[in-house]
């Protein structure tokens, strides 16, 4: 996998350059330090995917994500930031940024986490899902009163298990009734669904 760096601190950038290149799939073109420089980074040797600060002079993370989507729509990118107020996650998120995790994601993961992006896998930090706010109410289309319920609790970062205790159901019908709704809904994991779920507001 192709990846590359984007982070205005050039510990951060070169710590993650190191901590990627270890592994034997993946391959760091580069780094850059503003969202200008990431976007001609990617005209000039395509990455699969981008680790995306967001606050960086000039051009922000979530204006060169939105960019980048819009050319490059097969190129993932993973929003890494410090910062996890609801105004920057909802905007990242809306700018079509597949992944939103925090720097403090411990370093042994985020390689994974591009696995998983690779896959087409969607990964929003459970800290982050939690900090989402109430989803809209109007139900997802085709479900049951019963699976917009477990769909709602998901869209607000419940486990299996907290989803069971609060709809006094046991935790493997909680499991039962998510799968459903994923095969109906056409999505792959619990993440695509709560994106789905509350992105209805923008």
């Amino acid at each position: 996998m192709k990846v590359l760096v984007v982070d205005d601190d050039p510990l951060v950038s070169r710590s993650l350059k190191v901590l990627l290149s270890r592994e034997a799939d993946m391959q760091v073109l580069g780094t850059a330090s503003d969202g200008a420089r990431a976007l001609a980074s990617c005209e000039r040797s395509l990455p699969d995917a981008v680790l995306m600060d967001i606050r960086m002079p000039g051009m922000d993370g979530i204006e060169a994500t939105r960019r980048i989507k819009e050319r490059w729509p097969e190129v993932r990118v993973l929003i890494l930031t410090t910062f996890q107020d609801d105004e920057s996650i909802h905007r990242a998120l809306q700018a079509g940024a597949d992944v939103y995790l925090l720097k403090s994601t411990p370093s042994a993961g985020m390689a994974e986490r591009l696995r998983a992006l690779a896959s087409g896998t969607s990964v929003v930090d459970t800290a982050v899902l939690r900090r989402l706010g109430d989803p809209p109410r109007a139900p997802l289309e085709g479900l049951t009163p019963r699976e917009n319920d477990v769909a709602e609790l998901v869209a607000q970062g419940c486990s299996n298990r907290e989803i069971a205790e609060q709809l006094f159901i046991s935790e493997g019908t909680a499991r039962n009734i998510l799968s459903v709704v994923l095969e109906k809904l056409g999505l792959r994991d619990r993440t695509q669904l709560a994106i789905r779920f509350w992105k209805r507001a923008f």
